[in-house]
Formats: structure tokens, C-alpha cells, sequence
């Protein structure tokens, strides 16, 4: 199928309304559009620059981890939750009651993902696993009365308060099974030539189109784009995200998949999504390179701890997991008695390696700022 003669789907009449019926997607696809041609072969190189850095920066798993976390932040608001990165590094009890839930969810996400990641070790992705993921997602949170890790059993919308108004309406249950079993096969088809980043394009429209939850369809589409990746070695580490993407350019994102559906153009579709893929992954290398710069610095100032500088160095790598700390966290991480654990911690904020945060004289926590904002500022050009 080339994307020039692409029909979308069709409408069909329900009870008092249409449903959109998508095109299934598992065939091959070509298309005359050179613009994509240049996009895919520029994301090609992003992406393997910064597979490159993850393989060369030392302890490389603990800086992703705030990767997951921003990312899990990012598309955790896009779908309307409060938080900042600030907020989410914080332990439940250091967040006011008004964001807890709301901290939850981005916790959520960050353990659904590490879940699937781990599965992809020893399974292929694979509806069931979209369907663990949404159910760790969903867990005790808003939608955990909207069927975790289940099917919609009923007519979900987007956009409008009821069926009457609604912007969006996704296929009939009836058509469910038929369309999600063609994702599946068409995800794991290597008998038609279609680039991996392609494919992971019209992926992630399909999976949107068909909205087959009753909620958390958009964050689970957006995990499923890192697991696709990581799942046919297009990452070796799941270190691209692309909410922040989404979340910045959100009105050009949601017109874009709204555009295939409505005018037939998933090459537009295609064309941002490699741009989105191009710019995060640029950003992403540029900021691994920020990280390797601001550890070399750090590690020489923790030499100036003395006979405490190994402690100190095994501190900073708790840090770069999860850039707050407290002094608790200190004596059950290195098994040095309060005082001890106190002296530490004042002596790295007196080199400017930490920066104490509470004003306490007790239950005092620290942050390493200066990691933490590499994250937390970094923006997309």
C-alpha cells in the first residue's frame, strides 16, 4: 500500500452514532515522498548516536533511570496529571496530599515499564504484555475502576462530554479483536520491507485509532514506541522517549493523528513522528554528554573528601539513580552510624556537591541540583 493511495477506514453506524473503522495496517508500505526518505535516514543516525553514548557512558543504567522518571512525568501530564520532575523524585510522604495521586501514577508508569522491559528479555511484545503493562499502569489509581489490563467492554470517546459531541469516536468493541489481532501481526512481520521506524510510526497511529482501553490508551501507546524499539534493537538501552516531544508540540501531535483519519495522510503522520524521533534522540545524546562532563567534576571534588571520598563516590552513584538523598537513606545505603552519616553528608554540601532542601535541624534531605537540572531544563530545539 503506498501512503498517496491510503484510505483511512470508514464509519459505521451505532446505536445513535458512528465509530470509526481503521484500515488494517499488516501489509507492505511504500511511498513516493523523498521528504520521508531524508527524515528516516537523519533519525537513523540520531538514534545510533545515541545508542552509542549509552554504551560508553560508565554506570549507564542509573541515568536512564531518570530518563524513565522524566519520561514517565511527561506522559503522565499530557494526560492531565500535575506533577513536575521535582515533584516525582520526591518520596510520597515529602509531597503534598494535593499531587500524591498524581505521584502515583508517574510511579506507575515508571514500574510498568521497568516490567515490560524486563519481560522483553525472555518473550516477544505482544498484546499480553500490553495488557500486564496496563494493568501495573492503571493500579490503584484514576481508571482503576475502567478494567486494568482488560479490553474496554463498552464505547469509549475522545474529546466532548458524551457520544453526541464527541471529537473522536474509536471502533465498536465488535471490531476490537480483529484490529488489535492485525497490530500484533503486523508488529511482528518480517516478511514485508517496512523500516523499523516506520513501521513503529503507523504502530503507534494504530494503536491511538484504536483506543482499545477505557483509559490510559495514550501513555500505553507512547510505552509501546520504547518497547518496539528496544524489542528489535533500535535501542540498546531504553533511553528514547518521546513525550516531551508530544507534550511540547502537543496540538501538532494530536492533529497529525487526527489528520490520517480525517484526510488519508499518513505520510504527514510519519514525517513528524521521524522528526520526533530525530530531535529527541539529538537531545538525548546531548545530554548524556552534559551528564559524562558534570561527572568527571564531581568526581574530582569527591577526592577532596579524604579518607570519605569513597563513601562519598558511592553516595553520587545513589544520586545519579535518584538525585534526592537523607541522612537515613545514607546510614541504610552505606551502614555508617548517624554521625558519621551526618558528617558525610555536610561535608559534600560544603564542596557543592549536594544542596540540603528541608531547613530541618532533623529528617533533613538532599538534593544534587546541578544533575537533577540537566533533566529538568533541558529543551527540545
Amino acid at each position: 500500500m503506498k501512503f498517496e493511495n491510503f484510505t483511512s477506514g470508514v464509519y459505521k453506524n451505532q446505536y445513535q452514532y458512528k465509530s470509526f473503522l481503521p484500515r488494517k495496517i499488516n501489509q507492505e508500505w511504500t511511498w513516493d515522498d523523498a521528504r520521508i526518505n531524508v527524515l528516516l535516514e537523519k533519525a537513523t543516525q540520531s538514534l545510533g548516536e545515541l545508542n552509542a553514548f549509552t554504551l560508553i557512558v560508565p554506570n549507564v543504567e542509573l541515568f536512564i533511570r531518570m530518563h524513565i522518571l522524566k519520561e514517565a512525568n511527561t506522559s503522565s501530564r499530557i494526560e492531565g496529571t500535575n506533577t513536575e520532575l521535582g515533584d516525582v523524585i520526591m518520596d510520597i510522604n515529602s509531597v503534598s496530599p494535593d499531587k500524591r495521586d498524581d505521584w502515583q501514577e508517574v510511579q506507575n508508569y515508571v514500574q510498568a515499564l521497568d516490567e515490560a522491559i524486563l519481560q522483553l528479555e525472555t518473550l516477544p511484545l505482544s498484546l499480553r504484555m500490553i495488557r500486564n503493562t496496563h494493568a501495573i499502569l492503571m493500579q490503584g489509581v484514576r481508571g482503576t475502576h475502567k478494567s486494568p489490563g482488560e479490553y474496554r467492554n463498552s464505547q469509549n470517546w475522545i474529546g466532548g462530554s458524551s457520544l453526541a459531541d464527541a471529537a473522536y469516536i474509536p471502533p465498536h468493541i465488535n471490531d476490537l479483536n480483529e484490529l488489535l489481532d492485525d497490530l500484533e501481526k503486523f508488529l511482528h512481520n518480517d516478511n514485508i520491507m517496512v523500516p523499523h521506524l516506520v513501521k513503529c510510526a503507523i504502530a503507534h497511529y494504530q494503536f491511538e485509532t484504536i483506543h482499545p482501553f477505557l483509559d490510559g490508551n495514550g501513555r500505553i501507546g507512547r510505552l509501546l514506541i520504547t518497547l518496539y524499539l528496544v524489542s528489535n534493537k533500535l535501542l540498546h538501552r531504553p533511553s528514547l522517549y518521546l513525550s516531551a516531544f508530544f507534550e511540547q508540540h502537543r496540538t501538532e501531535y494530536y492533529d497529525a493523528l487526527s489528520r490520517v483519519r480525517m484526510s488519508n495522510d499518513l505520510g504527514h503522520w510519519v514525517r513528524f513522528f521521524l522528526q520526533a524521533v530525530i530531535e529527541t534522540a539529538e537531545n538525548g545524546a546531548r545530554t548524556l554528554n552534559r551528564i559524562l562532563v558534570l561527572h568527571r567534576i564531581k568526581e574530582s571534588e569527591i577526592v577532596k573528601l579524604g579518607r570519605s571520598a569513597e563513601n562519598g563516590r558511592l553516595v553520587l552513584l545513589q544520586l545519579y539513580q535518584n538525585p534526592v538523598i537523607s541522612i537515613r537513606d545514607i546510614i541504610e545505603m552505606i551502614k555508617l552510624d548517624y554521625f558519621a552519616a551526618n558528617r558525610l553528608a555536610k561535608k559534600m554540601v560544603e564542596l557543592g556537591v549536594i544542596q540540603e532542601i528541608t531547613g530541618n535541624s532533623r529528617n533533613r534531605q538532599f538534593i544534587f541540583g546541578e544533575y537533577l537540572e540537566t533533566f529538568d531544563f533541558e529543551s527540545i530545539p
